[in-house]
């Protein structure tokens, strides 16, 4: 019977180390180069003209990127809120309740309008990709279900949002000479964004011509800290890498 339990002990804390349960010691945050994307893809939006998330990437040192991790999460949609009030004069709990609905239901429509204009889904149009949200939660799935120890759906896109909000790299690169329509080395980009990273970026190029496509942040577990990333090797760096208007 010992024995039994000292299995069963030891199978539990072997699982809750495994990287299939979301361990990871680093949050890479995937950002876009629209143009660049909607050449390669039928975009049926307007074609954004700054950076927008792909996604959010917990990752862990090692030969293999973390992905689909255990137990299998669901997707809650984001919707806007539609209710009706009843209210009854003199009920403290009605009220209450109904202020409380009316915050919850507020910061629902915030987030849904937030990743609508941040993380565009690009390849359906609007209502649809509103309705139906197809690149959310294929990212939240195959991502999100990695760092699901700390975060549930709502504090991962909004964690996201959040380290958005910390760069505008298109201006960084602007303010450095490097601007849509021309190309520029693999240094000279890469160079760029470490000035406001001040940690390695992984910079992303499209197969075949070199085009900048996207580029990597990378975090602490937190979101607190920035730290290097682990390089995808996308691009030529001898040659040049077009900058897509």
């Amino acid at each position: 019977m010992f024995k039994s339990l000292l299995t069963s002990t030891l199978f539990i804390v072997l699982f809750s180390l495994s990287s299939t349960y979301g361990d990871f010691d680093k949050l890479q945050l995937v950002l876009t180069w629209p143009p660049s994307f909607c050449h390669a893809n039928n975009c049926q939006r307007i074609v954004p003209k700054n950076f927008t998330i792909h996604g959010l990437w917990p990752d862990k040192e090692g030969p293999q990127l973390l992905k689909y991790c255990k137990p299998k999460l669901t997707y809650n949609y984001f919707s806007v809120s539609s209710f009706i009030i009843f209210f009854r004069t003199g009920s403290f709990s009605v009220l209450f309740n109904l202020l409380k609905s009316l915050f919850l239901n507020f910061l629902q429509d915030k987030m849904l309008n937030d990743l609508d204009k941040h993380w565009i889904q690009l390849k359906i149009d609007q209502a649809s990709a509103r309705k139906d949200q197809p690149a959310w939660k294929y990212q939240y799935l195959k991502h999100g279900s990695c760092c699901q120890k700390i975060y549930n759906q709502n504090t991962y896109f909004s964690l996201a949002l959040r380290l958005k909000d910390r760069f505008d790299l298109l201006r960084t690169l602007q303010i450095h000479r490097i601007v849509p329509g021309s190309s520029y080395t693999f240094e000279e980009i890469f160079d760029a964004v470490k000035t406001v990273t001040q940690m390695d970026p992984d910079i992303k190029c499209t197969e075949g011509a070199p085009n900048l496509y996207e580029i990597g942040i990378c975090f602490t577990p937190n979101g607190d800290s920035l730290v290097r990333c682990r390089q995808s090797e996308t691009c030529d760096k001898t040659g040049k890498i077009f900058f897509r208007p």
